[in-house]
């Protein structure tokens, strides 16, 4: 049976855990693919919840929605992942009204990034809410919320250096090849995955690396194909990946395959290769680097690599914050303005009755009755907006006298 749970900001919850609480391994077990994603709001309604999004990165995966407590919310979150429920609250942070909604604001800012300023959380958290909205699972609360976090973060991007340069992890990741790998016009690349996350790789490695000798894989062929097109590279079929792998200097596997895609057999007495692991889950197999000539490296050992450009960007935090700051007072506001919605309705309807019977606007003979009704619902959401009258008892007195002018 569904449970009713009206919009409380007591009953918002964001349920979580990131690179903070958890290494890449771990994250692994409880990140969220798009089938499991909609697995997840199939069954949300069958337990009472009706209004969430999930946000499933490299970084973290967070759960947002309405709920009579955490709990739902983690056992949900945990009916589709390797890991369990009792280990998830073990790692696991958890925020409450105000708080999980300031929380939100930070991760859209990058603050909450592994790599400080990373924007790329604004075009990853826009699907998350887009794969929710379209099924139905985004309140006005949400709607609203989201669209402040877009607002703010577009703001800290354009009056703050917060995520100035190009730091992200997979500019970390040619800063690493650069560090660790002769580049010459025989080195070969494979990019095995060609969503978001390779797409941007790709495009670093040709303008960074000056590399095009490039081969693009994909589980769909056509987006490999579509992706070569593009940028001018090469694509082969994924049942070529063994192949492919053994003729590579550095693989770069962007996938988001539940299961690794890069197996110890690809690469044993193929020589010597660099492979960067950007999934998460890991998608290469664990012990792959343990083979003579194998360096496999994953995000969190990219993220360590401190660059000159973070130290310019840890100056705009407060900067960045006050921004945050303003846009929650904001959010505030709306919020306790809805509250007063359904009161304000109300009043509107009598207002509209004694229009009808002509009890208040006979003396204005032919003036805009409609506007005048308006101006009178404006005045009051601003008394309720700035003075905050004691509520309910303010709403009560205007009923009494509109009763006793209706009688």
């Amino acid at each position: 049976m569904q449970v009713y749970i009206p919009i409380n900001i007591s009953n918002f919850y964001v349920v979580g855990i990131n690179h903070n609480s958890a290494d890449a391994m771990v994250r692994g077990l409880f990140a969220i693919n798009e089938q499991q994603y909609h697995e997840l709001l199939d069954m949300a309604p069958s337990v009472g919840i009706n209004s969430l999004f999930i946000l499933s990165t490299c970084n973290r995966t967070e759960m947002y929605g309405f709920a009579e407590s955490e709990e739902q919310l983690i056992k949900l979150l945990c009916t589709k992942t390797k890991g369990s429920a009792n280990a998830f609250k073990k790692l696991a942070y958890v925020k409450q009204d105000l708080k999980a909604a300031e929380h939100l604001l930070n991760v859209g800012a990058g603050l909450d990034s592994q790599i400080l300023g990373d924007y790329e959380i604004i075009g990853q958290l826009k699907q998350a809410v887009k794969l929710a909205k379209e099924r139905g699972f985004i309140n006005c609360f949400l709607e609203r919320l989201v669209n402040d976090v877009l607002q703010s973060s577009k703001k800290i991007k354009n009056e703050t250096a917060l995520s100035s340069g190009s730091v992200s992890v997979s500019f970390a990741a040619m800063q690493f090849i650069k560090q660790n790998v002769k580049i010459t016009e025989h080195t070969e690349v494979l990019l095995v995955g060609t969503g978001k996350i390779g797409r941007a790789a790709c495009k670093h490695v040709v303008h960074q690396l000056g590399i095009t000798n490039i081969t693009l894989v994909n589980r769909s062929i056509e987006k490999a194909a579509e992706m070569a097109s593009e940028l001018n590279l090469k694509y082969a079929p994924y049942g070529t990946l063994s192949k492919q792998i053994k003729s590579a200097h550095i693989i770069i596997v962007a996938t988001s395959a539940c299961e690794p895609t890069i197996l110890k057999k690809h690469l044993e007495n193929n020589g010597n290769k660099l492979v960067i692991d950007l999934s998460i889950p890991h998608n290469v197999e664990p012990g792959a680097n343990k083979l003579p000539g194998i360096t496999v490296v994953n995000i969190d050992a990219l993220s360590d690599v401190k660059y000159q450009t973070l130290q310019h960007r840890e100056a705009e935090i407060p900067m960045a914050r006050s921004i945050i700051k303003e846009q929650l007072t904001g959010f505030i506001q709306w919020y306790d303005m809805r509250k007063s919605a359904s009161a304000l309705n109300g009043i509107k309807a009598r207002l509209i009755k004694m229009q009808q019977q002509d009890q208040l606007f006979a003396a204005h003979g032919n003036s805009d009755q409609k506007a005048e009704i308006q101006t009178i619902l404006n005045v009051m959401a601003n008394k309720l907006r700035h003075e905050n009258p004691g509520g309910c008892h303010y709403i009560e007195a205007i009923n009494y006298f509109m009763d006793n002018r209706i009688a």
